[in-house]
């Protein structure tokens, strides 16, 4: 399985290629590691597991890492570029009103390769091990929260207002992926235009729609 975007988590802290005629690269154990703690938690995030798993010497690991504690720090900045970074983007972008900015922070949970809902839950699993995680997990929902109320009040939305929207957006969002809630393209595009209308105060126009469908059609996994 191909974790996305992990090369750049591995370009941030090792640019160069390492020497050594090994079998598998930094990005492999970095990837291996992701599908670990996606399906088996933290806990078998180690290097006799991951070195089975990619059938090599666990001492080519040591090629890549400091320690099990180095690419366990990885794992999570992972997390925090990829599945915090896409919603403050998508909070950022460009629209012509507040409707279009929901519209906007929405495909970011429709795209599996931009916010991974599987790995949000490993790293929130974790974090009830883990102070420094459960600082880091707090940190990451601040920080979302923080950038939808801004996108809000970008908007003209006033700053108490913005925030209990951005909560509502957020939470209901985060809720539909911990309860398993399955919908079909066309069953999230039945209701959108109300769910847009009760976290904006504003309706989507049929551009807005038009552009979120066609956003949806082309990836592999639909959306939820």
């Amino acid at each position: 399985m191909e974790v996305a975007g992990i090369q750049s988590v591995a370009d941030v802290n090792d640019p160069q290629a390492l020497p050594g005629n090994v079998k598998v690269t930094r990005e492999d154990w970095l990837a291996a590691a992701m599908e670990t703690l996606i399906s088996e938690g933290v806990e078998q995030v180690k290097v006799l597991t991951i070195s089975d798993r990619l059938g090599v010497s666990r001492s080519s690991f040591y090629w890549y890492f400091k320690s099990r504690s180095h690419l366990l720090e990885l794992l999570l900045a992972h997390w925090e570029s990829t599945n915090t970074g896409a919603i403050t983007k998508q909070a950022q972008a460009a629209a012509r009103n507040v409707a279009g900015a929901v519209c906007n922070v929405f495909k970011c949970f429709v795209d599996r390769n931009v916010f991974d809902p599987q790995l949000d839950f490993a790293v929130r699993e974790w974090s009830r091990r883990d102070a420094p995680v459960r600082q880091a997990v707090d940190r990451a929902d601040a920080a979302r929260l923080a950038a939808i109320s801004a996108m809000f009040e970008r908007h003209g939305i006033a700053a108490k207002e913005a925030e209990i929207r951005a909560a509502t957006l957020y939470f209901t969002q985060i809720g539909y992926f911990a309860l398993g809630v399955s919908q079909t393209l066309e069953e999230r595009l039945a209701n959108m235009a109300m769910y847009v209308y009760c976290m904006s105060g504003q309706y989507p126009d049929n551009d807005d729609i038009e552009d979120f469908r066609q956003y949806s059609q082309t990836l592999d996994g639909g959306g939820k």
